[in-house]
C-alpha cells in the first residue's frame, strides 16, 4: 500500500498544478483534463497546418518546415506526457481503491472471525459451566439417595434390634409368666374343691328332732354311707 501512494505522489509531478491540488483530494476530472488536452491538440494540429502552408512561401522552405515541425513535436509530445500521466495515475488510483477494498475485506474477515472466536469461547465456557453443574446436581442427587439408604438401613436396624429385645425379654418373661400360670390353676382348683366341699355340706340330711318329755324317742333312720373321697387330681 504504502509503495502504491509513493508512486502516486511521484506521478502527480507531470500534471498541471491545477490538476495535482485536485488529484490529492481524490476529486480529478480526468474527462475534462482529457478534452483539454485533445483541444490542445487540435490546435497544434491546426497550427502546424498553418505553419507548413506559410512555409512554401518562403524562401527557406525546408528549414522553416523542420522549425514547424519541431514545434509540434514538442508540443505533441508535451500532451502525450500528460496523458500518460493522467493514465498511469489513473491506473494507480484504481489500483489503490482495489487494495483499499481488498484490505477492507480482510478487515471484515478479521472482525467475523474474532467474533466467530469469541462466539466459541463463550459457547465453550457455557458448555464447561453447565457440565459443571449437571455434575453438582449428581453429586447432590447421589449424596441425597445414599443419606436416604442409610436412614432406611438404621430404621431396619433400631427396629430388628427393638424387635430382639421384646424376644429377649419374652424369654426371660416366660418363667414367671408359667410360675403365674400354674399358680392360678392351683387356686381354681382350690376354688373348686372348696365349692365342692360346701354344696356337700348343704346337702348333708337334718338330725331327727328331740322327743317331748314321756315319749319314748323314735327310732332314728340309719345314716347314708359317705362314700370316700377320691384322690385330687392335678
Amino acid at each position: 500500500m504504502k509503495n502504491i501512494v509513493l508512486a502516486l505522489l511521484t506521478g502527480l509531478a507531470a500534471l498541471p498544478l491545477w490538476a495535482q491540488s485536485s488529484a490529492t483530494t481524490g476529486s480529478a476530472n480526468f474527462d475534462v483534463e482529457r478534452a483539454r488536452l485533445a483541444q490542445e491538440r487540435s490546435a497544434v494540429d491546426a497550427r502546424y497546418a498553418t505553419e507548413q502552408a506559410a512555409c512554401y512561401k518562403k524562401f527557406a522552405v525546408e528549414d522553416c518546415l523542420q522549425d514547424s515541425r519541431r514545434r509540434r513535436r514538442a508540443a505533441t509530445d508535451d500532451i502525450k506526457r500528460q496523458e500518460a500521466a493522467m493514465n498511469d495515475f489513473e491506473r494507480k488510483r484504481r489500483a489503490a481503491a482495489e487494495l483499499d477494498k481488498l484490505e477492507q475485506q480482510k478487515a471484515d474477515q478479521r472482525a467475523q472471525d474474532s467474533q466467530a472466536k469469541r462466539d466459541e469461547a463463550l459457547k465453550s465456557q457455557q458448555d464447561r459451566e453447565q457440565r459443571a453443574a449437571d455434575h453438582a446436581a449428581g453429586r447432590l442427587q447421589a449424596e441425597s439417595e445414599a443419606a436416604q439408604k442409610r436412614r432406611q438401613f438404621d430404621e431396619k436396624q433400631r427396629a430388628h434390634a427393638e424387635e430382639q429385645a421384646k424376644a429377649a425379654q419374652r424369654r426371660a418373661d416366660a418363667p414367671a409368666a408359667r410360675a403365674e400360670y400354674e399358680q392360678r390353676l392351683q387356686k381354681a382348683e382350690e376354688h373348686r374343691a372348696e365349692l365342692e366341699k360346701r354344696n356337700a355340706s348343704r346337702t348333708k340330711p337334718r338330725s331327727a328332732p328331740l322327743p317331748t318329755p314321756g315319749e319314748s324317742p323314735a327310732p332314728s333312720a340309719p345314716a347314708p354311707a359317705i362314700p370316700p373321697a377320691a384322690p385330687a387330681t392335678r
